[in-house]
């Protein structure tokens, strides 16, 4: 199981956790708790950095692909073009 699959469950783990605490307070604060799930302030930082460096290994990756594709794609050209 992938890593990040793992943690995923694991944060829903939690805030199953909260939120059932939460009920056995008071009924009205754990409605509102459903509805509004907690977040951390920092983690959308966190989360957009992850999502550019993703963002920028992916074009990094694809235009090394495009590169390495017309390389081949002259490379066979020229072994299938007829010698005279």
């Amino acid at each position: 199981m992938h890593p990040w699959v793992i943690y995923a469950n694991e944060i829903s783990r939690d805030r199953e956790r909260r939120l059932s605490q939460l009920a056995s307070f008071d009924e009205e604060r754990w409605l509102l708790a459903q509805s509004v799930p907690p977040s951390d302030p920092r983690s959308w930082h966190i989360r957009r950095r992850v999502a550019q460096a993703l963002a920028v290994a992916s074009r990094t990756t694809a235009t090394v692909v495009r590169q390495l594709d017309e390389c081949v794609a002259d490379d066979l050209g020229r072994s299938l073009a007829p010698t005279e």
